[in-house]
């Protein structure tokens, strides 16, 4: 299982509630109305920040609006997930209008359980 990790800021000129209320009234209905994007993909999950607002981290940099995570079978599933035509017509520009692409972070990951209850 290989998972995508993306810390994310909104665009300029959005609130956090409005972040957050296109993220998850827009974008994740989006995906989900793409099976081709999606047939790559074993989970996504956007997680939304219950303690705002918050200070600026060290950098001095906004802390990130959310986190979301996409879960893949393979390298070769995120990359092919990435290369469809659906991602690239309709997600990407989509990311383009609530996200600061900039100032997003994504690392690719593989869980290490280091204590399970």
């Amino acid at each position: 299982m290989v998972k995508m990790v993306a810390a994310l800021r909104r665009r300029t000129g959005m609130t956090p509630e409005e972040f957050r209320t296109y993220w998850r009234e827009k974008h994740g209905p989006l995906i989900q109305r793409l099976p081709a994007f999606t047939r790559h993909i074993r989970r996504y999950v956007q997680m939304h920040p219950v303690d705002l607002p918050m200070p600026a981290d060290a950098t001095g940099m906004p802390p990130y609006d959310g986190f979301a995570e996409m879960w893949f079978d393979s390298f070769e599933e995120m990359r092919a997930a990435f290369a469809e035509t659906s991602y690239l017509e309709h997600v990407r520009p989509d990311e383009q209008r609530f996200l600061d692409l900039a100032g997003c972070s994504v690392l690719v990951v593989e869980d290490l359980v280091m204590h399970e209850r």
